[in-house]
């Protein structure tokens, strides 16, 4: 039988934002963490998307604990500018990570033993004991394309937004974008900027259109200052706002939505903040289309019952967060497959397992994460002290069938 080991370090997995906030915050309590990553370097997925991709949360809203971003990087960052950032945070703070792990499922150490901590799956076949494991995966770990009639027999190129990289190699081609969230709009605005012929956008549910930040005040301050009131004020507040300040681009066949911002959000939708998209459409260089229904060959048929015939599809259509396949036999994920507790909380039946980065909150993802690692950090040291008998746990041990290293 397995028994708890509070000499062995919390087990992070994921290296993105969340996973490094709370290793940081973790090793501020005297705590000792270790991050799983599965690529090669911390921040990987910032890394690898556009370029002209940038924050919708300003530069100090957008910091971790310990470090802020630096002045150089403008006030809305780039992505390969957090890259840098969250590359930089690892040296600041002496973070372990073991890179190239892939966590494939986690298991209960000993059924019979909630207490007893948790085992880790690996590539390579390695299985890690761990007494506290977060699961900082984030909540776009595998990239979904719906299965569209038909998808098969489409002879152009079919991509999904999360591995689109350079409008260049689109320029003089006719792209349909499919979805009208931020990635959808801030790559179609990079298509139309890079050159392509023709950028048709599909909607199927139409989002909330607004600034970035009026006359200088960004739209995250008045969402943090409205982030604990009840959906039907909050949807007021922003209905007012959206007639004195929203675009009306009905004209251009994108209309409004039929719900509240606020009501939005919850359900997982966040509304558009991309500079430059709602001048795109009225100019005509990104033109809303009806949803996609099917494809015959070469044509795409729409919910209008139009039909298109582009190049190229980039399907903007969403994630997996791939909690199902890491943890949906242990009880602790609802229906939608998100998680029963998130932050400091745990679910029943599993003690020391702990979620971040599950939510999109209006507030900005950035900043609820870094709140989120201090919380997580508090249960998990005051958790280690109850089942170390008041003693703090030793930071010597290495983990077993781990390679740590650092910065």
């Amino acid at each position: 039988m397995l028994t708890p080991s509070t000499d062995r370090p919390v087990h992070v997995v994921g290296a993105g934002p969340g996973g490094l906030a709370t290793a940081a915050a973790l090793q501020s309590h005297g705590v000792r963490a270790l991050v799983i990553e599965r690529a090669q370097t911390a921040g990987a997925s910032w890394r690898a998307r556009p370029d002209s991709l940038r924050l919708h949360t300003t530069r100090r809203r957008s910091a971790l604990p310990g470090l802020r971003i630096p002045r150089a990087a403008g006030r809305w960052p780039s992505a390969p500018a957090l890259a840098d950032y969250l590359e930089r945070y690892v040296e600041h703070h002496g973070l372990e990570i073991a890179t190239g792990v892939a966590v494939s499922r986690v298991d209960r150490a000993d059924p019979g033993d909630p207490g007893a901590g948790w085992l880790l799956r690996a590539n390579g076949g390695r299985l890690l004991h761990a007494p506290t494991v977060v699961l900082a995966t984030g909540r776009h770990a595998t990239p979904f394309v719906p299965d569209w009639p038909g998808l098969d027999g489409f002879p152009g190129e079919v991509l999904h937004s999360a591995h689109y990289r350079d409008a260049g190699r689109y320029k003089g081609l006719d792209v349909l974008v499919v979805g009208a969230g931020n990635s959808g709009a801030e790559t179609a605005l990079d298509l139309v900027r890079g050159g392509a012929a023709a950028v048709r956008l599909a909607v199927r549910t139409p989002p909330h259109v607004m600034r970035r930040a009026t006359l200088g005040w960004p739209a995250q301050y008045s969402a943090v200052m409205l982030r604990r009131a009840p959906a039907l004020l909050g949807d007021g507040l922003t209905w007012a706002t959206r007639r004195l300040t929203g675009p009306d681009l009905t004209g251009q066949g994108l209309p409004g939505p039929d719900a509240g911002r606020f009501t939005r959000a919850r359900q997982g939708a966040f509304p558009v903040l991309v500079p430059g998209f709602v001048r795109a459409v009225r100019r005509g260089w990104i033109r809303p289309v009806a949803a996609v229904e099917s494809f015959d060959g070469p044509r795409v048929r729409l919910a209008d019952g139009s039909h298109l015939a582009p190049d190229v599809i980039v399907a903007a259509t969403g994630y997996h967060s791939g909690l199902a396949e890491l943890v949906g036999h242990l009880g602790v994920l609802d229906e939608y497959e998100r998680p029963l507790a998130h932050g400091a909380r745990t679910a029943p039946g599993a003690p020391h397992l702990h979620f971040t980065g599950q939510t999109n909150p209006l507030s900005g993802t950035l900043r609820e994460l870094a709140l989120d690692a201090e919380r997580v950090a508090r249960a998990v040291s005051r958790a280690h002290r109850r089942r170390s008998g008041g003693r703090a746990a030793p930071a010597e041990s290495a983990p077993e069938a781990t390679t740590a290293t650092r910065g």
